[in-house]
């Protein structure tokens, strides 16, 4: 029994949901976002939320249950307030600069990173070391980040590299004699 799936997802004034052939369409503030709905799982829409059942008794019904739950949740979640990811560069002469829909990375390579923003995404350089994602859609803005940071994974002897913010960088002591 999924206990993140008997939850039903509450949908939030100014937000409409609909069920049309086998997809899932959620409108809000920010945009409208879709999901291809499983045959596994049923989706009820009733009374201002949006409940999510196993189809059967199998396996399958039951592991995507409460999968199919948290990503319903995360359309909910998107159109309303958006999904942010922030970026930390550290190391000497690291910096990022956005320029339209353009990232430039310098990360000491012989040349500069130029990463092109996807669709529906937003990119802000507050400062020479940080990169802010922001977009409604929760995948695309975790897959673009995972895309920078991969440039340059933190290392754990000087701590250099891209990391996301509040992220633990396990460091290890140098060599010794």
């Amino acid at each position: 029994m999924s206990r993140i799936g008997k939850r039903p997802v509450a949908i939030p004034g100014g937000v409409t949901a609909s069920i049309e052939n086998g997809t899932l369409s959620v409108k809000g503030a920010k945009g409208t976002l879709t999901l291809g709905l499983s045959d596994l799982v049923e989706y009820k829409l009733e009374d201002g939320q949006i409940s999510i059942t196993p189809a059967n008794d199998t396996k399958a019904a039951r592991s995507h249950w409460g999968m199919q739950r948290t990503m319903v949740a995360n359309l909910v979640e998107g159109v309303t307030d958006g999904f942010t990811k922030v970026l930390v560069i550290k190391g000497v002469g690291y910096r990022a600069s956005s320029q339209g829909k353009t990232l430039k990375l310098q990360l000491g390579y012989s040349h500069d990173v130029d990463l092109d923003v996807p669709e529906g995404l937003e990119v802000k350089t507050p400062d020479q070391t940080t990169v802010e994602i922001s977009g409604i859609d929760k995948q695309a803005v975790g897959q673009f980040a995972a895309e920078i940071r991969r440039w340059r994974k933190p290392e754990p002897y000087k701590g250099k590299g891209i990391a996301y913010r509040g992220e633990y960088i396990f460091r290890k002591e140098g060599k010794k004699k």
